[in-house]
């Protein structure tokens, strides 16, 4: 099989999603991850994160890229107590300062096409673009952005997606610029969840990986009060991990490609003349990716 060079652009470290997308992109034979870059607040805190749970997963060999920190004080670091121990000068994997220009390079040496999955607000993606136009001839762009006709939990009506209206104007030059792009909406992402049986293959793995994945899940629920899901029951929400399937699939949804534009507030909206965007409006059969993803998961 030959496999989808890809780079993870990742806030992991707020919301627990990011966690469970990196376990399923390390566990997706389509995938070979040339690089994770860490983005907004406190991307120190994020690359620490990313650097532990590629030691847990024996894939300390993935180069990790320190991304452009923005709203610093903004951040909470629920998972920061799964770090504990956890020296970051002893970590043997490659470690770039500069994570945008680790972007760059990565796409500009690679000889196929590689594919960003941006799974976070886009200031570093903005910034290579802006440094590096021409990284689009050799890249491609899936992301987890926006809200068309629905949001969170299957409600009707579209809201401004925190990924999008945190930092529109980077948002709007990553989703505008002449590449192709994939997204899925809160329309598709928005209510995915692991529950029943399912739930508890993973919660019951013996894989390294996904221990580390219900390690870092208690200690976030612990950061945020417990209400966002419970422990040996349910996932919270798992928005992140239709984006990385879209790397490598798109069976299961059914896509529209059709013109996108990031308006005032950070909606949104499709629109005649729009740059044109890929976008996961509807699922084919949810059923069937919530089955992928816990085999994924579970290897």
């Amino acid at each position: 099989m030959k496999k989808i060079p890809i780079i993870i652009d990742t806030d992991i470290g707020t919301d627990i999603d990011d966690t469970w997308a990196l376990a399923m992109a390390l566990n997706s034979p389509e995938l070979d991850i040339k690089l994770i870059t860490t983005a907004r607040g406190d991307t120190v805190y994020r690359a620490k994160l990313v650097a532990k749970f590629l030691q847990v997963a024996g894939r300390t060999d993935i180069p990790i890229g320190i991304g452009i920190q923005l709203g610093y004080n903004a951040v909470r670091e629920p998972q920061a107590d799964w770090l504990k121990g956890f020296n970051m000068k002893n970590y043997k994997g490659r470690v770039f300062q500069d994570g945008v220009d680790a972007i760059i390079k990565t796409i500009t040496a690679s000889k196929e096409k590689v594919t960003v999955i941006g799974i976070a607000p886009l200031p570093n993606i903005a910034r290579a673009l802006s440094l590096k136009p021409e990284i689009v001839k050799k890249a491609k762009f899936v992301g987890m952005h926006g809200s068309i006709n629905m949001q969170h939990e299957g409600k009707r009506g579209a809201i401004p997606e925190w990924n999008v209206c945190s930092y529109m104007r980077d948002a709007n030059e990553a989703l505008s610029a002449d590449w192709d792009k994939t997204i899925t909406p809160l329309d598709t992402c928005g209510n995915i969840r692991l529950s029943g049986e399912r739930y508890q293959k993973c919660f019951k793995s013996g894989l390294p990986v996904m221990k580390a994945v219900m390690e870092n899940y208690r200690h976030w629920l612990k950061g945020w009060g417990g209400k966002k899901g419970k422990y040996d029951s349910y996932s919270s929400i798992l928005f992140d991990t239709v984006a990385v399937y879209l790397a490598y699939d798109e069976s299961f949804l059914k896509m529209k490609k059709t013109g996108l534009r990031v308006t005032n507030g950070g909606f949104t909206r499709i629109e005649k003349g729009a740059p044109k965007v890929n976008i996961a409006l509807e699922w084919k059969d949810k059923e069937g990716y919530l089955d992928h993803l816990v085999e994924r998961l579970t290897g």
